[in-house]
């Protein structure tokens, strides 16, 4: 299965309490942290809830 590298570029402070529990479960805990994760719906959708605070690296 192919993966995705994940980057948070924005804080979660004064976000909802979903969205950042959506970013530690995508394992991101700091401001320009890179994670690599499995390429799959769910992950694809977590991306999407906070697509305001993250970039998908190529």
């Amino acid at each position: 299965m192919a993966t995705i590298k994940i980057k948070q570029i924005k804080s979660k402070i004064g976000y909802p309490v979903d969205q950042k529990r959506t970013l530690v479960a995508l394992g991101l805990h700091k401001i320009s942290q890179v994670v690599e994760k499995e390429d799959t719906p769910v992950i694809r959708g977590m991306i999407r809830k906070v697509h305001h605070l993250v970039e998908v690296i190529d």
